[in-house]
Formats: structure tokens, sequence, C-alpha cells
């Protein structure tokens, strides 16, 4: 399930982190790659040292939590502190597969990566090339979104970012934790969720409608890993 949420963030908090990014030394993108992902892995990204990674990551997770449709989507049982990343000058990601178990930066615990998201930052005419490539049910979708907009899809999936061949693709990408692990079940509750919305907005609170939301909710109760 690939899932495109729409201005997820606001114009000033846009206007904020692209502030915050520009004034950033960034670091090599290897340092969160796994031992496949390394190989292929050829971009830079905002070290956990960075003085603005803490401002820029609230302002992520707020606007995280207000849009409804990444809730809906995602179900987030804990997301990975968002991360910040760069590609320009022919920088590229080749295919993989998202780690399945990250350690958390502070070392705490670990986090199971069931949903990955990438928040675009920079406008999709700004630079060449730089499209998120993923392989879902579907076939390959290519995805290259307004900054703002997010695209959520399942950690499973094989994807790549092709070269960035003019301008610099500045976006935040993350991982989460659902409290629903399958990913034909988030998407089942997600198209029930959007169904029930529609139905609501059309006819308000009817008999048929409660029933559909108390079912929505029953298999949420059944599928939760809390």
């Amino acid at each position: 399930m690939l899932i495109h949420a729409r201005n997820v963030l606001s114009p000033a908090e846009l206007q904020r982190i692209r502030a915050l990014l520009d004034a950033a030394d960034w670091a090599d993108g290897r340092i969160t790659a796994g031992t496949q992902s390394a190989q292929v892995k050829r971009n830079q990204q905002l070290p956990e040292t960075a003085a603005q990674i803490g401002e820029a990551r609230a302002i992520v997770r707020a606007a995280l939590a207000r849009n409804a449709q990444f809730f809906s989507a995602a179900l987030p049982r804990e997301i990975y502190p968002p991360l910040f990343n760069r590609y320009e000058g022919g920088q590229h990601f080749g295919n993989h597969v998202d780690n399945a178990v990250r350690l958390l930066p502070d070392g705490s615990r670990h986090l199971r990566t069931d949903v990955s998201a990438t928040l675009f930052l920079t406008e999709p005419g700004s630079y060449d090339g730089g499209e998120l490539v993923i392989d879902d049910t579907y076939g390959e979708q290519r995805v290259k979104f307004a900054a703002g907009d997010m695209v959520v899809y399942p950690s499973t999936s094989l994807h790549r970012v092709e070269p960035v061949t003019r301008g610099a693709r500045v976006s935040c990408f993350m991982w989460i934790q659902s409290m629903v692990r399958e990913d034909a079940k988030r998407a089942l509750l997600h198209e029930m969720d959007l169904a029930i919305a529609t139905l609501r907005a059309e006819h308000g609170d009817t008999e048929a409608v409660i029933s559909l939301t108390g079912n929505y909710h029953n298999l949420l109760r059944m599928w939760a890993e809390l």
C-alpha cells in the first residue's frame, strides 16, 4: 500500500526546516546504512550531532501528530526520530530493502520497521532526477512529490532513489513501528477508514455507518499490538 499524504507541512513549517537545513553541516549518508545498503548509498545526511536536528525533528513530529491520513495509513505505535538527507551532483541510493530492526539513536532499544516514509522538502521542479522508485503490488511506482507532501509505504518494499543530475533533493525520512504489523491488514483498515469517512460526510451517522465504525474498531482491537 503506497499512500500520498498531501500538505503534511505548512508553508511556514517548510520554510523553517529549509532554513535550518541550509545552515547545517552534512555528513556521509552511510552513517545509518546497513551492510548491504552501504554498498549502494551515495548521499548526505544530517548527523545526530547537528545543532539543527532537534528543532527540525520537533516540527516534523508536530506535523505528523495532526495528520489524520498519516495516522490512518501507518497506525503508528512508535516513530523512529526523523532523519534528513540530501542528494546532489549525481548522488543516488541503489536498490535496497530497509533494515527490519533499527536501534534508536540513543541506544535505548530497538524498533521494528513496518512502514517507511519520505517527506519531500524541495519542489520537484528545482532538481532533475531523484525519483523515489518503489516496487509494490501494482508494479514500479516513481514518486516525486511536491514539497511538504509525504509518501508512506511498507518497509518490506524494494526501493531506490535515482541520481540527482541538477539541483539538490532534500527530504526527511523515517521508519514506523505500526500497531498492526502486516501490510495487508493495515491496507484493509485504511480503506475501511476512508470509506467510513466518505459515508459519514454524505449521510451522517446512520445506523449502517455506526455499525461499520464498530467493525473497524473491533478489527483494530483484534490485530493491534500495544
